[in-house]
């Protein structure tokens, strides 16, 4: 109830600030002042942070069948949205106005395409963290050890290459963004291993729900691969020299 309380406030009293992070004993929140304060690079920084954490959330909610956290993993949903809303809106303003550009740290327009493209897919990715969410909420039992282990293998997979696909983009590591297209590409594969321990070691009950759940970390995967992609393209000076 409190930490309820508290994002309400934030959302409809404190104008100009934002829930930065969220854990499950802590909430941070900065106030945003000017556009120098929180640059795209930070934004999205943060936006990523929030992404993580409820992708995180998700798979821990559906080991324990935490359905309160789940929950809250659906509601945060919502602050990536609102940074999603922040960045574009800024990318926007800055497209028209160079000193705006400068401002916020990007280079020139073509990276405000760049990033405004990887912005909307983090953004997707957090929506597909939030289904896994709605689909631990229609489960009726806790998953087996051996069902969960083979999600969780999948998942990790996937939380890995995302991570490495955000750490290209802000080291402009070409090299990393080819890796990541690469292995994300193996996704299928193990999407369907997981079907398969799936369809005989899961509740029949709770089979459509959990094969939903590898839908979603499959389409994260692939989200991930668009990420580098568009990594690619704004560094492709740089291959091009190299």
């Amino acid at each position: 109830m409190q930490r309820s309380i508290i994002k309400e406030l934030v959302r409809k009293k404190l104008i100009g600030t934002e829930i930065i992070s969220e854990s499950s004993n802590e909430i941070k929140l900065q106030t945003l002042v000017s556009y120098p304060k929180l640059s795209v690079e930070n934004a999205l920084r943060r936006m990523y942070i929030i992404t993580t954490s409820m992708y995180n959330d998700a798979l821990q909610a559906l080991k324990n069948l935490n359905k309160k956290l789940a929950q809250e993993v659906i509601q945060l949903d919502n602050e990536v949205d609102r940074f999603n809303l922040y960045i574009l809106r800024q990318l926007k303003v800055a497209v028209q106005n160079g000193k705006i550009l400068k401002n916020i740290g990007l280079s020139n327009s073509w990276d405000c395409l760049g990033y405004g493209m990887i912005v909307r897919f983090v953004e997707r990715i957090a929506d597909h963290a939030a289904r896994i969410a709605e689909n631990v909420l229609l489960l009726e039992e806790k998953p087996s050890e051996v069902v969960f282990q083979t999600l969780y293998e999948m998942s990790a997979f996937v939380q890995n290459i995302f991570e490495n696909a955000i750490k290209s983009l802000f080291k402009k590591d070409y090299a990393l963004a080819n890796q990541v297209i690469t292995k994300a590409k193996t996704i299928a594969t193990l999407k369907n291993k997981a079907i398969k321990e799936i369809q005989f070691k899961a509740k029949q009950v709770d089979i459509s729900n959990i094969k939903e759940i590898t839908e979603s970390i499959q389409r994260i995967a692939e989200y991930t691969s668009d990420i580098a992609e568009i990594v690619l393209n704004l560094n492709i000076n740089q291959i091009i020299t190299i």
